[in-house]
Protein backbone atom coordinates (compact mmCIF):
# COMPACT_ATOMS: atom_id res chain seq x y z
CA UNK A 1 0.00 0.00 0.00
CA UNK A 2 2.20 2.82 -1.35
CA UNK A 3 1.62 5.41 -3.56
CA UNK A 4 3.19 6.40 -6.61
CA UNK A 5 5.44 9.49 -6.50
CA UNK A 6 6.33 11.08 -9.50
CA UNK A 7 9.81 12.37 -10.48
CA UNK A 8 11.65 10.41 -7.92
CA UNK A 9 15.17 9.26 -8.02
CA UNK A 10 15.28 6.52 -7.90
CA UNK A 11 12.55 6.06 -10.19
CA UNK A 12 9.38 4.39 -8.86
CA UNK A 13 9.82 5.47 -5.05
CA UNK A 14 6.58 5.63 -2.99
CA UNK A 15 4.78 7.04 0.53
CA UNK A 16 2.72 4.72 2.85
CA UNK A 17 -1.43 4.99 3.15
CA UNK A 18 -0.75 3.94 6.61
CA UNK A 19 -4.44 5.30 7.83
CA UNK A 20 -7.43 4.51 6.55
CA UNK A 21 -11.20 5.76 7.73
CA UNK A 22 -13.23 2.70 7.71
CA UNK A 23 -16.79 2.65 6.42
CA UNK A 24 -17.75 1.59 9.61
CA UNK A 25 -17.73 5.25 10.53
CA UNK A 26 -20.55 7.78 10.97
CA UNK A 27 -22.44 8.44 7.31
CA UNK A 28 -22.34 12.23 7.61
CA UNK A 29 -18.53 11.93 8.23
CA UNK A 30 -18.04 10.47 5.24
CA UNK A 31 -19.25 13.02 3.32
CA UNK A 32 -16.45 15.28 2.08
CA UNK A 33 -17.91 18.60 2.53
CA UNK A 34 -17.50 20.37 5.41
CA UNK A 35 -21.55 21.02 6.34
CA UNK A 36 -23.42 19.08 8.66
CA UNK A 37 -20.52 17.63 10.44
CA UNK A 38 -18.93 15.98 7.24
CA UNK A 39 -15.31 14.46 6.40
CA UNK A 40 -13.82 18.60 6.01
CA UNK A 41 -15.67 19.40 9.73
CA UNK A 42 -14.07 16.16 10.90
CA UNK A 43 -10.37 17.21 9.96
CA UNK A 44 -10.23 20.96 11.20
CA UNK A 45 -11.76 19.21 14.60
CA UNK A 46 -8.25 18.20 15.12
CA UNK A 47 -6.70 21.01 13.31
CA UNK A 48 -6.34 20.08 9.67
CA UNK A 49 -7.99 22.02 7.23
CA UNK A 50 -8.01 22.19 3.23
CA UNK A 51 -5.19 23.63 1.46
CA UNK A 52 -4.18 27.62 1.38
CA UNK A 53 -7.14 29.62 0.02
CA UNK A 54 -8.36 26.47 -1.84
CA UNK A 55 -5.13 26.43 -4.12
CA UNK A 56 -3.70 22.77 -5.14
CA UNK A 57 0.56 22.90 -4.78
CA UNK A 58 2.62 20.64 -5.48
CA UNK A 59 2.57 17.36 -7.49
CA UNK A 60 0.16 14.93 -7.35
CA UNK A 61 0.44 11.25 -6.01
CA UNK A 62 -1.65 8.38 -7.31
CA UNK A 63 -2.31 5.13 -5.31
CA UNK A 64 -4.38 2.06 -5.66
CA UNK A 65 -6.67 1.32 -3.18
CA UNK A 66 -7.49 -2.08 -4.96
CA UNK A 67 -11.35 -1.28 -6.16
CA UNK A 68 -10.39 -1.68 -9.93
CA UNK A 69 -10.11 1.51 -11.04
CA UNK A 70 -5.99 1.29 -10.72
CA UNK A 71 -3.93 4.51 -9.98
CA UNK A 72 -5.88 7.76 -9.28
CA UNK A 73 -4.39 11.12 -8.37
CA UNK A 74 -5.38 12.33 -4.50
CA UNK A 75 -8.77 13.50 -3.85
CA UNK A 76 -7.11 16.43 -1.41
CA UNK A 77 -4.50 17.54 0.55
CA UNK A 78 -5.00 18.43 3.99
CA UNK A 79 -2.37 20.18 6.23
CA UNK A 80 -1.67 21.06 9.60
CA UNK A 81 -3.60 24.17 10.57
CA UNK A 82 -1.43 25.53 13.62
CA UNK A 83 -4.29 26.79 15.09
CA UNK A 84 -6.14 28.87 12.09
CA UNK A 85 -8.77 26.87 9.97
CA UNK A 86 -8.92 29.95 7.37
CA UNK A 87 -4.94 30.56 7.35
CA UNK A 88 -2.97 27.93 8.48
CA UNK A 89 -2.34 25.38 6.18
CA UNK A 90 -0.55 28.54 4.21
CA UNK A 91 1.91 28.64 7.15
CA UNK A 92 2.18 24.46 7.05
CA UNK A 93 3.20 24.65 3.50
CA UNK A 94 5.71 26.98 3.79
CA UNK A 95 6.83 25.74 7.21
CA UNK A 96 6.12 22.93 7.16
CA UNK A 97 4.18 20.01 9.23
CA UNK A 98 1.91 17.24 9.73
CA UNK A 99 -0.26 16.51 6.41
CA UNK A 100 -1.67 13.87 4.39
CA UNK A 101 -3.26 12.89 1.03
CA UNK A 102 -6.73 10.42 0.56
CA UNK A 103 -8.27 7.88 -1.85
CA UNK A 104 -11.98 7.01 -1.45
CA UNK A 105 -12.21 3.53 -2.04
CA UNK A 106 -15.46 3.56 -4.66
CA UNK A 107 -14.95 1.30 -7.26
CA UNK A 108 -17.01 -1.33 -8.64
CA UNK A 109 -14.48 -4.28 -7.70
CA UNK A 110 -14.46 -2.79 -3.89
CA UNK A 111 -16.96 -0.19 -3.35
CA UNK A 112 -16.36 0.47 0.18
CA UNK A 113 -16.40 3.97 0.73
CA UNK A 114 -13.53 3.58 2.99
CA UNK A 115 -11.05 6.24 2.94
CA UNK A 116 -6.77 5.39 2.35
CA UNK A 117 -4.66 8.31 3.77
CA UNK A 118 -1.11 8.70 3.36
CA UNK A 119 0.16 10.56 6.40
CA UNK A 120 3.48 12.20 7.00
CA UNK A 121 5.21 15.23 8.91
CA UNK A 122 7.57 17.51 6.08
CA UNK A 123 10.25 19.97 6.77
CA UNK A 124 9.96 23.74 5.01
CA UNK A 125 9.68 24.20 1.80
CA UNK A 126 13.25 26.14 1.89
CA UNK A 127 14.42 22.66 2.62
CA UNK A 128 12.02 21.36 -0.52
CA UNK A 129 9.57 19.40 1.81
CA UNK A 130 12.02 16.50 2.97
CA UNK A 131 10.13 14.70 5.54
CA UNK A 132 11.54 14.24 8.97
CA UNK A 133 13.09 11.53 10.54
CA UNK A 134 10.64 9.49 11.21
CA UNK A 135 8.15 10.90 9.49
CA UNK A 136 5.76 8.71 8.18
CA UNK A 137 4.98 7.18 11.34
CA UNK A 138 5.71 9.98 13.58
CA UNK A 139 2.94 12.15 11.26
CA UNK A 140 0.61 9.26 11.38
CA UNK A 141 0.80 9.17 15.46
CA UNK A 142 0.64 12.98 15.75
CA UNK A 143 -2.83 12.70 13.78
CA UNK A 144 -3.97 9.91 16.03
CA UNK A 145 -2.97 11.58 18.72
CA UNK A 146 -5.01 15.09 17.73
CA UNK A 147 -7.85 12.87 16.47
CA UNK A 148 -7.84 10.53 20.07
CA UNK A 149 -7.02 13.52 22.51
CA UNK A 150 -3.94 11.51 23.68
CA UNK A 151 -0.69 11.71 22.70
CA UNK A 152 0.55 8.16 21.00
CA UNK A 153 3.74 6.16 22.11
CA UNK A 154 5.01 5.49 18.55
CA UNK A 155 7.75 3.66 19.45
CA UNK A 156 6.24 0.75 21.23
CA UNK A 157 3.01 0.66 19.28
CA UNK A 158 2.14 -2.90 18.32
CA UNK A 159 -0.56 -4.83 15.98
CA UNK A 160 -2.52 -4.68 19.17
CA UNK A 161 -2.57 -0.85 19.97
CA UNK A 162 -5.98 0.87 20.42
CA UNK A 163 -6.86 4.16 21.12
CA UNK A 164 -10.32 6.31 21.98
CA UNK A 165 -11.17 9.64 22.11
CA UNK A 166 -12.65 12.90 20.88
CA UNK A 167 -12.63 16.21 19.34
CA UNK A 168 -15.03 18.96 18.65
CA UNK A 169 -15.68 21.87 15.81
CA UNK A 170 -18.72 23.37 15.00
CA UNK A 171 -20.63 21.90 17.71
CA UNK A 172 -20.72 18.86 16.11
CA UNK A 173 -18.72 15.93 18.48
CA UNK A 174 -16.99 12.98 17.17
CA UNK A 175 -15.76 9.83 18.96
CA UNK A 176 -12.56 8.13 16.93
CA UNK A 177 -11.86 4.52 17.79
CA UNK A 178 -8.17 3.57 16.56
CA UNK A 179 -6.94 0.21 16.27
CA UNK A 180 -3.15 -0.56 14.75
CA UNK A 181 -2.30 -3.44 12.66
CA UNK A 182 -0.16 -4.85 10.69
CA UNK A 183 0.19 -7.11 7.36
CA UNK A 184 -0.83 -4.31 4.76
CA UNK A 185 2.43 -2.95 4.59
CA UNK A 186 5.91 -4.05 5.16
CA UNK A 187 8.61 -2.93 7.57
CA UNK A 188 10.77 -1.51 5.62
CA UNK A 189 12.83 1.42 3.58
CA UNK A 190 12.92 -0.08 0.67
CA UNK A 191 10.62 1.60 -1.92
CA UNK A 192 10.14 4.25 0.39
CA UNK A 193 10.25 7.93 -0.96
CA UNK A 194 12.61 9.95 1.31
CA UNK A 195 14.12 6.88 2.52
CA UNK A 196 17.55 8.39 3.34
CA UNK A 197 15.98 11.03 5.52
CA UNK A 198 13.30 8.99 7.05
CA UNK A 199 14.78 6.24 8.28
CA UNK A 200 17.94 6.93 10.73
CA UNK A 201 19.85 5.24 13.34
CA UNK A 202 19.61 1.67 11.79
CA UNK A 203 15.97 2.03 11.81
CA UNK A 204 13.11 1.58 8.79
CA UNK A 205 11.21 4.04 7.00
CA UNK A 206 7.90 2.35 7.95
CA UNK A 207 7.55 0.53 10.70
CA UNK A 208 4.76 -1.57 9.02
CA UNK A 209 1.54 -0.50 10.87
CA UNK A 210 -2.08 0.97 10.13
CA UNK A 211 -3.77 3.25 11.61
CA UNK A 212 -7.75 2.13 11.19
CA UNK A 213 -9.87 4.86 12.30
CA UNK A 214 -13.93 4.64 12.81
CA UNK A 215 -15.33 7.78 13.49
CA UNK A 216 -18.49 8.12 14.76
CA UNK A 217 -20.64 11.65 15.29
CA UNK A 218 -21.55 11.80 19.30
CA UNK A 219 -22.91 15.21 19.43
CA UNK A 220 -24.66 17.46 17.08
CA UNK A 221 -25.77 21.22 17.47
CA UNK A 222 -28.64 21.53 18.51
CA UNK A 223 -29.89 23.78 15.55
CA UNK A 224 -28.96 24.80 12.62
CA UNK A 225 -27.91 28.55 13.51
CA UNK A 226 -24.98 26.48 16.09
CA UNK A 227 -21.98 29.28 16.40
CA UNK A 228 -18.67 28.06 15.31
CA UNK A 229 -16.57 26.83 17.88
CA UNK A 230 -13.87 24.27 18.46
CA UNK A 231 -12.59 22.51 21.51
CA UNK A 232 -8.72 23.10 21.75
CA UNK A 233 -7.42 19.75 23.76
CA UNK A 234 -3.62 18.92 24.91
CA UNK A 235 -2.75 16.88 22.10
CA UNK A 236 -2.64 20.04 20.24
CA UNK A 237 -0.03 21.15 23.12
CA UNK A 238 1.60 17.63 22.89
CA UNK A 239 2.27 18.16 19.40
CA UNK A 240 3.91 21.66 19.76
CA UNK A 241 6.25 20.60 22.32
CA UNK A 242 6.94 17.24 20.20
CA UNK A 243 7.49 19.10 16.83
CA UNK A 244 10.03 21.64 18.90
CA UNK A 245 11.81 19.27 20.67
CA UNK A 246 12.39 17.20 17.41
CA UNK A 247 12.77 19.37 14.56
CA UNK A 248 16.39 20.53 15.28
CA UNK A 249 17.91 17.67 16.02
CA UNK A 250 16.59 16.13 13.13
CA UNK A 251 17.55 18.97 10.97
CA UNK A 252 21.23 18.47 11.81
CA UNK A 253 20.31 14.67 10.24
CA UNK A 254 19.70 15.78 6.61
Amino acid sequence: MLTTVPGTFPAGLGEPLNAIITANSDPDVMKDQEQEGGLRNYFLSFGYASECLGQHLGDDQAANVGDGQGLLNETAVIRWDYGDPELGSCKETIEGGGHFRYWPQIGSQADSGALFLAVSYELPIKLQHDIIPNGYNLGRDWMIGNATNQEIPTLTLTNTSTFTGQTSWNNYTYQTDVSYTSGLLSNTSEGINHYLSVGVNGSTAIDGLVAVMTVKIVGRPATSFAFRAMTLSSPWTLLSVAISSLLLPALSLL
